[in-house]
């Protein structure tokens, strides 16, 4: 039974951490129930929503394309980010963040070029669709400029007044924040939609984890895809929505009454969007890193955003655990070395117990044999007398596997940490490994991590016959290819969990001798 279920766990764990790796865990996009109209909202941090429209928005399935290539660029440029606006229909064309590069050494670009939807645009619900993004708007500045040794906060209003039609953005910048205030106020128009724009904030589209559309309502999340197949609307407490990747997202929070948000597929992407009534409305954008402390200082549950998947629960305090090393380490690697310290320490005596319990088992290994051989014709009688041995001796088959199952959620939850925190991304350890929220270029870590895992299986007692026991042995191979191409920080957790391993079995050995 015992080698039964070492292999179980071991299967297990390999599972879970390829799964985690390769199928990011996502919610199913569902349509909420709408509120009825005599019925207030909740009253939530967010703010109170208008009454909730019933009917989704006529969206067409192929949109009249804007069109580009008037209107002025008008720059706005802070210690954090630069980003550039149109005049024609006020929209954002382009947003580089400076503290962060690309593999090449650029700046990212959380937009890259104007997408079919534009960022920040504004779509009437009408016939005249597009026509806002034909208009030219007016700029009260050409450009601004804050940083550390100038101004910290500055804004840009883009008005349009013509032909009865009245529309206003007022833009508030801060140059030590991704945060950016906006207002708009219309008149004379139809109701309107306010999208994020097509893929503003997804900078890896080739991710394994989602990309896409996301939005809070009440405490769930809801994400999408480009593969979304037909379009949602969702009214009730909307705490924010974004366009999102692993690292990056671009978010709208609405500070004022709104109607709903619609989520649809224009052409190949899909996108987001608050629809909104003529009248002003106020909102807080977001767009940057998915730094978990900035994102919480919003106040507004956007740091939800930061998604540690299966076993959240845990992994949350481990994160904070992990940035609190590091306030006083200044050094990510070595703060997941003292991490992976700090969360093994719990499990000492259970492992310790665990190595007593596999070391009886190897004791009576040839007893068990001699009842197999006996009784191997009579499956009743001979559990009977394994249960009777087991007994006598004080064995408990599964003892030496409770540790294992105990520590998936630390495992699992601590591999999500380390694969999601942007707090890694370009941040170095020693020597060649200058980003730990990449693989290994040398692949040194993951093959010193196989190495530790033959070493300890070695002198791991077991009760194993021949066959199973090679079998086990794929176990690091395995094992090693699967880490070459996971974040070295991910490898440098697995292997310092090795070592103490390997260290504790040491000791576990030299006492029973």
């Amino acid at each position: 039974m015992e080698k039964r279920t070492i292999l179980a766990v071991v299967l297990s764990v390999s599972i879970l951490l390829i799964w985690s790796y390769l199928f990011p865990t996502k919610q199913a996009p569902q349509r909420p129930a709408p509120l009825p109209e005599q019925q207030a909202p909740v009253q939530t941090d967010t703010p109170t929503q208008a009454p909730p429209v019933h009917q989704p928005p006529s969206i067409p399935v192929q949109p009249i394309a804007p069109a580009y290539g008037e209107g002025e660029e008008v720059t706005v440029e802070t210690d954090l980010y630069r980003a550039v606006f149109s005049t024609r229909g006020a929209i954002v064309t382009s947003w580089e963040l400076k503290e962060y590069d690309d593999k090449n050494g650029n700046p990212v670009s959380l937009l890259r070029a104007r997408g079919v939807v534009p960022s920040l645009g504004i779509l009437f619900e009408d016939e005249n669709r597009n026509l806002p993004q034909q208009l030219i708007f007016s700029s009260s500045a050409e450009s601004l400029i804050l940083s550390q040794e100038g101004k910290q906060s500055g804004e840009i209003v883009f008005s349009y007044n013509e032909n009865g039609i009245a529309i206003s953005k007022r833009f508030v910048f801060y140059n030590d924040d991704y945060k950016v205030d906006l207002s708009l106020k219309t008149q004379n128009t139809p109701s309107y939609m306010l999208p994020i724009g097509t893929d503003f904030g997804v900078y890896n589209k080739d991710q394994r984890e989602h990309k896409g559309p996301i939005l809070l309502i009440d405490t769930d999340k809801e994400t999408f895809d480009d593969g979304m197949e037909s379009p949602e609307y969702f009214t009730g407490n909307i705490g924010w929505i974004a366009q999102e990747d692993n690292y990056f997202a671009a978010a709208l929070i609405p500070v004022t009454p709104y109607e709903g948000v619609s989520v649809w597929k224009e052409r190949a992407a899909a996108e987001i969007a608050f629809k909104l009534k003529p009248q002003d409305h106020n909102f807080i954008f977001y767009a940057g890193p998915k730094e978990y402390d900035r994102l919480e200082k919003l106040n507004s549950g956007l740091e939800h955003i930061v998604d540690f998947g299966w076993f959240t629960v845990v992994a949350l305090p481990l994160f904070l655990v992990l940035k609190f090393f590091y306030s006083f380490l200044g050094n990510y690697g070595w703060a997941i070395v003292l991490l992976t310290i700090v969360t093994r320490v719990p499990f000492i005596p259970i492992l310790m117990k665990s190595q007593k319990s596999m070391k009886k088992m190897q004791k009576v290994q040839p007893l068990m044999a001699e009842i197999k051989e006996k009784y191997k014709k009579d499956a009743a009688k001979m559990q009977k007398e394994m249960t009777a041995l087991y007994k006598k001796h004080k064995v408990n088959p599964i003892g030496g596997c409770l540790p294992m199952f105990l520590q998936i959620p630390v495992f699992i939850a601590l591999f999500n940490v380390l694969q999601k925190a942007i707090e890694l991304r370009g941040a170095p350890f020693v020597l060649w490994i200058t980003d730990l929220s990449v693989k290994d270029p040398y692949y040194v870590l993951p093959i010193v991590m196989g190495a530790t895992m033959v070493l300890q299986q070695k002198m791991t007692p077991s009760a194993m016959d021949p066959k199973q026991a090679k079998m086990m042995m794929l176990m690091p191979i395995v094992f090693t290819f699967m880490f070459l191409s996971f974040s070295s920080g991910l490898v440098l957790y697995w292997l310092v969990n090795n070592i103490l391993g390997i260290a504790q079995q040491f000791y576990a050995n030299k006492k029973a001798d």
